[in-house]
């Protein structure tokens, strides 16, 4: 796997079976940027090394050694190196089952819980969010579990409130969410931006100022986001690469493990290597 020195890329993104609703992701990034993107769950990241450059709806922000980087459902946002180093980091991908289950159990928030902060500096924390990594990679269940609700916990208690509802200007998140349904159901065969405003009675403009607002990016960004989302899925079940590729609306299988490596981190070869174990 390497070490956080130099300027040699790796990365492992992973699941332990005994964690079930939760991806784990090591790495060092340099030269690597992520695409505008979103996630099912929620990100809980400790940056370890270097800087991480974090771009949000609210701006960008910069998290060095002892941040811990939050990120709600659905929000859209990209990553990339902020020093010629890289960066290196550690993350949690919780479930919202999984939030939603610890959030119940502090019981101190009412409604779906959401992050407040985008960034803190909590050293303690970002040293937690490692420990579920290492107890993870050595096989001790036991305290993996501790550990990861001990994080969550803290984490919601100190950094949560009530998920923040999406707000659309002008009325247009009903025909956002009715673009992004038909863009769901015929993935493999998208219409035009054009032929989609027309299905729904709007301006390909108005609708791509609706569906922005609403989503963080434009529909052909939220496709191909959307495409590596159900790849991930269609892997998880033991698809091979070249079929999710072809199900999922994309040409081939490299054009598949460009957009994946770019989005996911890790090509899917090594995404479902790590699943098959």
């Amino acid at each position: 796997m390497g070490t956080d020195g130099g300027h040699r890329e790796w990365a492992r993104h992973w699941q332990y079976d005994e964690l079930p609703g939760l991806d784990l992701l090591r790495a060092h990034y340099v030269r690597h940027t992520f695409p505008r993107h979103a996630h099912d769950g929620y990100v809980i990241a400790a940056v370890t090394g270097g800087v991480e450059e974090i771009g949000l709806p609210g701006g960008t922000v910069r998290a060095g050694p002892g941040s811990v980087v939050l990120i709600n459902p659905e929000v859209a946002h990209t990553a990339r190196a902020g020093v010629p180093e890289g960066w290196a980091y550690a993350t949690l991908y919780p479930s919202r089952d999984l939030i939603a289950e610890v959030a119940a159990e502090i019981a101190t928030l009412r409604g779906t819980p959401g992050f407040t902060a985008d960034m803190v500096a909590d050293a303690p924390g970002a040293r937690a969010i490692t420990e579920v990594h290492r107890a993870a990679e050595a096989g001790n269940a036991l305290a993996a579990d501790t550990l990861l609700r001990g994080l969550v916990a803290r984490m919601l208690a100190r950094h949560a409130g009530p998920l923040p509802a999406r707000t659309v200007r002008g009325g247009g998140a009903a025909e956002a969410e009715r673009a992004r349904a038909v863009l769901e159901e015929r993935m493999a065969r998208p219409p035009s931006l054009e032929q989609l405003a027309a299905e729904l009675g709007t301006s390909p403009f108005a609708l791509l100022r609706t569906f922005r607002d609403r989503y963080g990016m434009p529909p052909h960004t939220w496709l191909t986001d959307a495409r590596v989302r159900r790849a991930r899925r269609l892997l998880d079940a033991g698809t091979p690469p070249a079929e999710a590729a072809v199900t999922v609306g994309f040409t081939d299988q490299p054009h598949l493990n460009r957009h994946f490596t770019r989005i996911v981190g890790v090509p899917p070869g090594a995404y479902r290597r790590e699943r098959a174990g």
